[in-house]
C-alpha cells in the first residue's frame, strides 16, 4: 500500500479501526490487540496534520502497516511505530496498597460529590459525612473499583471555594471509606487538598486541570508516588470550561495536550505507569466536539496509558434527548459507557454504579463469547 506524500514536519495520529470479535480464523498478523483487553482490530486510521490542518487521512490494514510506512520520512515512521506500540502495550494495573485494579476488562469509578452545587447530584451529602460514606459503601458493594470523592463543583462558572472548606467536606468521608478498605480517589485541583486527602487514605489523585492549576500539585503527586488521572480541560484557570478559541480538530488537540502533560509529569518525577488520562468530555466542548471525542476515543490508546471515560449524565445526552434533565439521563449514560468499553476505555466514571456494572458485565460476556466462537 502506498501512502500519500506526508512532509516530515507533519504530526501523526493513529486510531484502531475495523474491529473484530476475535483473531481466531484470521491469517497471522491480520489483527492486532488493543492493550491487554479483549479488543482486536484489523486496521489503523492514520491522520496527518500540518499547521493545524488535516492533510491526510487513510486507513491501513494491520498486516500492511510496516510496509506502508516505508515511504514516510524517518521521524514519522518512528512516530507511527511508537503510536502502534502504545496501542498494543499492556496497561499497568493501579497498585493501591493492598488493592490492585487490573485493566483486562473495563472498571467502574463511582462519583461521590460532597458539594452543594454539582450539576447532577450536588447537595445530597453536604451536611452528613456518614450518609456520604454510606453512599460510597453502597457503590463499592455494587461493583465500583474506585470511589471518586470531590468537594468542589467543576460545572461552568461554578464559584471557587477555599481549600480549607474543600478539605472539611471530603476528609471525613474519605477517612470512613478508607478505614473500611474501600479504594478512594480524590477529585481536586488543589495541592493542599490532595495532601489532606492522601493523608486521610485516598490512593489516587484525579485532577481536571491535569496538574496545571496549582503549581505545587505535581510535586505533591510525585512525592506521594500515587496514581494520577490527567483530564483535558481547555483552561487551567478557575473555570476549566473557558474556551473562547474553540477547536479545529478536537480529538487531535486533546491528544496533543494529554501527551504533553504525560511527558511533563514523567519529567516531574511521576512514573508513567502511575498515569491515567481522561479526554474531558463536556469541559469547554460543544455537542459536535463531544460526539467527535466519543467517536475518536480509540485514538487515545496511542498515549499508551489507561484511559478513563467520564460521560455519565453529561450535557451531550440531554442535547440528544429532548433536553432531558440530568437525573433523566440513565439510558444515555449507559450507552456512552458501553460505547467507551467498545473503544477500549479501561475505566468509566459514573453516577449509576449498579446499572453501569451490569452493562459492562454484559459487554465482557459478549467479548468472551466472540473470542470463543468457532
Amino acid at each position: 500500500m502506498n501512502l500519500p506524500d506526508i512532509p516530515a514536519d507533519a504530526r501523526l495520529y493513529l486510531k484502531p479501526t475495523w474491529f473484530v470479535p476475535s483473531p481466531i480464523g484470521l491469517p497471522d498478523g491480520a489483527a492486532a490487540r488493543m492493550s491487554n483487553g479483549l479488543i482486536w482490530f484489523q486496521g489503523y486510521e492514520l491522520t496527518a496534520r500540518r499547521n493545524g490542518e488535516r492533510i491526510v487521512r487513510v486507513t491501513i490494514p494491520v498486516d500492511s502497516f510496516a510496509d506502508a510506512l516505508v515511504s514516510l520520512p524517518e521521524s514519522l515512521t518512528e512516530r507511527a511505530h511508537s503510536l502502534a506500540a502504545n496501542i498494543s502495550a499492556q496497561r499497568s494495573p493501579l497498585m493501591l496498597g493492598e488493592r490492585t485494579i487490573r485493566f483486562d476488562a473495563p472498571q467502574v469509578m463511582a462519583i461521590l460529590n460532597v458539594t452543594p452545587d454539582s450539576f447532577s447530584d450536588g447537595g445530597k451529602y453536604m451536611e452528613d459525612p456518614n450518609a456520604a460514606a454510606d453512599a460510597g459503601f453502597a457503590m463499592a458493594s455494587a461493583g465500583a473499583a474506585l470511589i471518586d470523592i470531590g468537594g468542589e463543583s467543576t460545572r461552568p462558572r461554578a464559584e471557587k471555594i477555599w481549600e480549607g472548606d474543600e478539605i472539611a467536606r471530603i476528609v471525613p468521608v474519605i477517612e470512613r471509606l478508607a478505614m473500611a478498605g474501600v479504594s478512594v480517589s480524590v477529585d481536586t485541583r488543589k495541592a493542599a487538598v490532595m495532601e489532606a486527602a492522601l493523608a486521610a487514605g485516598a490512593k489516587v489523585v484525579n485532577d481536571v486541570s491535569a496538574l496545571r492549576y496549582d503549581p505545587r500539585s505535581m510535586e505533591v503527586v510525585a512525592a506521594a508516588k500515587c496514581p494520577v488521572i490527567l483530564m483535558h480541560a481547555p483552561s487551567a484557570g478557575d473555570d476549566p470550561h473557558d474556551n473562547p478559541a474553540g477547536y479545529r480538530d478536537v480529538v487531535a488537540e486533546v491528544f496533543d495536550m494529554l501527551e504533553e502533560r504525560i511527558e511533563a509529569c514523567v519529567a516531574g518525577g511521576i512514573a508513567r505507569d502511575r498515569i491515567m488520562v481522561d479526554p474531558g468530555l463536556g469541559f469547554g466542548k460543544g455537542l459536535a466536539d463531544n460526539l467527535a471525542l466519543v467517536n475518536g476515543l480509540a485514538t487515545f490508546q496511542g498515549l499508551g496509558v489507561p484511559l478513563l471515560f467520564a460521560g455519565s449524565r453529561k450535557r451531550l445526552i440531554g442535547a440528544l434527548s429532548n433536553e432531558a434533565a440530568a437525573s433523566e439521563r440513565l439510558g444515555g449514560s449507559i450507552a456512552l459507557a458501553f460505547r467507551a468499553a467498545e473503544q477500549g476505555a479501561q475505566m468509566v466514571r459514573v453516577h449509576d454504579v449498579k446499572e453501569s456494572v451490569q452493562a459492562l458485565h454484559l459487554w465482557r460476556g459478549l467479548a468472551d463469547a466472540g473470542l470463543s466462537a468457532v
